[in-house]
């Protein structure tokens, strides 16, 4: 089946369009390896999320050295009783981080994902933090942080957005990270960051720092919290205190498919 896309690029001086027609197979990952090398960082919207996932896995192929992330689709139905799963948002996350750094060379997008409201830069910056090896520490104050950040506290972390501490040990899974973290203290430093295996819980390898995304893609402080129940009472009428999502809200609580 033909394929075709066109491409509107912006450099200092003018705008283009390239339109690419007659394209079989992976020609069209062929062509968007080639352009990303001239003209990034590029935005690629695409028809399918499928089509997307596809491109993110054919590009590396033609351009090892491009940095290529995908940004996935909710695949969740507007107003589901249910949110997307914990890895689609870390993965989703990561990529915001990427664009807002400038590190992303090649963004796909599927064209239904682009159509929602994302997270502005400033919300990441302030509820992204990073923990190094050998610097001091506050235990209490990362239990802020985190809950701040939106983490859940559990018995056993297997997966993105959770942390567990036990007594010197602290395991936590990042958001956007492919591999949760163990912590050893030593008092009120950082004596090792380690990453483990979720099944076998066994530590894999060393690494000298660990960065901490939020664990959603909006903010539920209490500033946050504060904004949406002004902006509920705008929108619709009748008692807010009748509905279960303002009550949940209120009290900190993330219903099912409040993304939406």
């Amino acid at each position: 089946m033909d394929s075709f896309f066109s491409m509107i690029t912006a450099p200092p001086h003018a705008l283009h369009q390239r339109r690419y027609t007659q394209l079989h197979g992976s020609g069209d990952a062929l062509a968007l390896a080639r352009l990303a090398q001239d003209a990034k960082p590029l935005i690629v919207l695409c028809a399918s999320a499928l089509d997307a996932q596809r491109l993110c896995e054919e590009i590396p192929y033609f351009a090892p050295g491009l940095a290529v992330n995908l940004l996935p689709d909710w695949e969740t139905l507007p107003y589901d009783s249910f949110s997307p799963h914990h890895d689609l948002i870390s993965e989703r996350l990561a990529t915001l981080y990427a664009i807002t750094r400038g590190s992303c060379d090649l963004t796909l997008i599927p064209a239904s994902t682009a159509l929602y409201r994302f997270a502005p830069p400033s919300y990441l910056a302030a509820y992204t933090f990073f923990l190094k090896r050998d610097e001091k520490f506050s235990l209490p104050q990362l239990r802020a942080q985190l809950t701040l950040a939106g983490y859940s506290h559990v018995t056993q972390v297997v997966a993105p957005g959770e942390y567990c501490v036990r007594g010197g040990l602290i395991d936590l899974f990042p958001m956007g990270s492919a591999l949760p973290y163990r912590i050893d203290l030593l008092d009120e430093e950082i004596e090792s960051i380690r990453t483990f295996d979720v099944d076998t819980q066994r530590t894999i390898y060393r690494v000298k720092e660990v960065r901490l995304l939020p664990a959603r893609e909006f903010p539920l402080d209490e500033a946050g919290r504060t904004r949406f129940r002004a902006r509920f009472r705008e929108t619709f009428e009748g008692d807010p205190s009748r509905s279960n999502i303002y009550k949940d809200v209120s009290n900190g609580i993330a219903p099912g498919g409040i993304e939406y």
